[in-house]
């Protein structure tokens, strides 16, 4: 029986830590029920600002970005922009509303030729993404990515910091939020309506490691702040992908705003619009 228990333990664990302890166990209990019995390697970040909660599931682990590098893309080129004292072409422009919107990858190559990987690696510098290491040869969907670094790009896309300008932000928040309808699932599966919903998501398949299938959001409403980012790989297809990703937010998004939310003693003066979680889009 001894011998059973380094096995036991070698499996990552679901951490979280907040300023409410009861929700730091809840949201502990529920993302590890939400991914129990799923295949693959999962990786979850996530962090609410109105709370202090952080949970963290695989943060080192690496995966290859398919196309949630393209917010990183993005922040490159503004962030190139800013030190400059420029603002984007109506080329730039255009190429990175297709990139993030329509998940444009001819016009991700492009900006990605144009920047080249020294700007992307200062980028990443600045913004102290240390593990994130950008694809070679142009393969920018093959850019090395975990959820400890894409969780601090989230953390530099919505609140203000000396790396991304207001306006650099505003942009990013303003494409991610206009993503195309039939590119809206994974993080946003769950969140309650009247929500700010911003994401960006990328899936592909290879040889090794099946479909990779990634989620990255940030969400604002109800009196929270929150980004959440959920990387996988194992997949055995897309659909699978995405499904462990709606599994894992729609219980995040649950536990940080439940539609009975009431502090202490707190009745609601009338029932909420909310009565079902939405459908995810």
């Amino acid at each position: 029986m001894a011998a059973a228990t380094p096995a036991a333990a070698a499996t990552p664990q679901v951490t979280c830590t907040s300023q409410q302890p009861e929700l730091a166990k809840k949201l502990k209990k529920d993302i590890a029920a939400a991914l129990k019995n799923r295949k693959g390697t999962i990786a979850v970040g996530l962090h609410d600002k109105a709370t202090k909660t952080t949970c963290t599931l695989r943060g080192t682990t690496a995966f290859d970005s398919a196309s949630v590098v393209k917010v990183t893309v993005l922040a490159t080129l503004l962030w190139d922009a800013k030190k400059s004292d420029r603002y984007l072409t109506t080329r730039e422009s255009d190429l990175a509303t297709a990139m993030i919107t329509k998940s444009d990858n001819n016009a991700t190559s492009t900006l990605w030729r144009q920047l080249g990987a020294t700007k992307v690696k200062k980028f990443l510098a600045a913004a102290k993404m240390t593990k994130t290491v950008p694809g070679s040869g142009g393969y920018w969907g093959l850019t090395r990515v975990n959820v400890t670094d894409e969780q601090k790009l989230l953390a530099l896309i919505t609140g203000k910091n000396a790396v991304l300008s207001d306006n650099a932000r505003a942009y990013i928040l303003k494409l991610m939020g206009k993503v195309v309808r039939d590119q809206r699932w994974g993080t946003p599966a769950g969140a309650p309506s009247g929500t700010a919903i911003h994401v960006k998501n990328g899936w592909l398949p290879r040889a090794t490691h099946g479909w990779r299938v990634h989620s990255i959001g940030a969400f604002k409403g109800r009196g929270h702040d929150y980004t959440i980012s959920v990387l996988t790989h194992g997949n055995s297809s897309m659909q699978y992908g995405v499904d462990t990703i709606q599994k894992v937010s729609r219980a995040i998004h649950k536990d940080l705003t439940p539609l009975t939310q009431a502090p202490t003693r707190f009745t609601p003066t009338d029932t909420p619009k909310e009565a079902t979680v939405p459908a995810p889009r």
